[in-house]
């Protein structure tokens, strides 16, 4: 199964991921914070119906699980695997999502708002992660009466989302923009055009292995395109500053550095989620400029050496068990 973290992309030496998301919520239905249980259904089973039961080919390749069904191990590696958020796993009584096969369309149902409809792609492709969002949207327009004003736009539980509903974002693996020390600055920058700088995870998270998620702030009083286009706008001069900060380093210092990281991987037997990440970092920067080689892809070893990811595949583990059965892991895969 080729998930998001597991192939190859368009820009993807810098452009991790792009991500899709559309807030809608269903007119005269209260918002999940005061849904009742029943109303909860209500909801579940009217975006069933309109998504899955729709004459589209595309309905074929989704499917509906609710997620009292789903274990909590598996619900919080979806977390670390960005196909759902945190606060959805940790409250799933009455809620749903609709997804496909290879998890790049996750619907979450009863999470801040009725319906969240997330497009998860590899690497730089806003134009295919909109229109695969639009065309849910259309089924969701056309079978549902969604909560909407003719002056505001779509409404929703959060003001910050009021309007589009819609939140556009791409992850960047920026670690020389980082070693400069320009991050604050430049979020601070980007702030004042209604964009934002965030962890490896959103809002409130760590920019962790130099991934930082850059997203549109703004979705009242603008279009969609709009949004969009600014953030394409901001995420190429981000990419060509560190582009170029990459093209004016000392190449056998830089190669000095990557290699000793490959080799801390190649033999650690015990390995931290954090010194993971930060090696994982180094390999993916030499990767990009041609000074190692390496089978496995460092996004797919960054995502699958999660604490979760771990114990999904190799079950319930202390802390210190997964450490090394993370060395042992990553150790094999290279």
């Amino acid at each position: 199964m080729s998930y998001w973290y597991s192939v190859s992309a368009p820009q993807d030496n810098i452009a991790v991921s792009t991500r899709i998301r559309l807030a809608r919520n269903i007119n005269g239905i209260p918002f999940p914070s005061k849904m009742s249980p029943e109303q909860f259904k209500t909801v579940n089973e009217a975006v069933r119906k309109a998504i899955l039961e729709s004459s589209t080919p595309f309905a074929k390749t989704l499917k509906y699980i609710a997620m009292e069904n789903i274990p909590e191990i598996e619900r919080f590696a979806m977390v670390e695997r960005h196909i759902i958020s945190h606060r959805f796993a940790s409250n799933c009584q009455n809620r749903a999502i609709i997804i496909s096969e290879d998890e790049s369309i996750c619907i979450m149902l009863g999470e801040e708002d009725h319906i969240r409809v997330q497009v998860l792609l590899a690497g730089l492709q806003f134009e295919k992660a909109y229109d695969i969002a639009d065309h849910i949207d259309s089924l969701l327009c056309g079978g549902l009466d969604l909560a909407f004003d003719e002056r505001i736009g779509f409404l929703t539980e959060c003001p910050t989302n009021l309007g589009t509903g819609l939140r556009s974002s791409v992850m960047l693996h920026l670690p020389l923009i980082e070693s400069h020390g320009e991050m604050s600055g430049l979020a601070d920058s980007i702030s004042k055009i209604g964009l934002t700088i965030r962890g490896m995870y959103g809002e409130g998270t760590k920019a962790l292995a130099s991934l930082y998620q850059v997203s549109n702030q703004i979705t009242l009083g603008i279009s969609e395109k709009n949004a969009i286009d600014n953030l394409k706008i901001i995420a190429s001069q981000l990419i060509q500053k560190e582009q170029g900060y990459r093209e004016q380093l000392n190449r056998i210092r830089l190669e000095d550095r990557c290699m000793r990281s490959l080799g801390v991987l190649k033999n650690a037997r015990i390995l931290t989620s954090s010194e993971m990440m930060s090696r994982l970092s180094d390999i993916k920067l030499g990767l990009s400029l041609g000074l190692l080689e390496c089978r496995a892809l460092p996004i797919k070893l960054i995502v699958e050496g999660q604490p979760y990811m771990l114990m999904r595949k190799y079950g319930e583990m202390s802390p210190d068990e997964r450490d090394i059965e993370r060395a042992n892991m990553i150790r094999n895969l290279l």
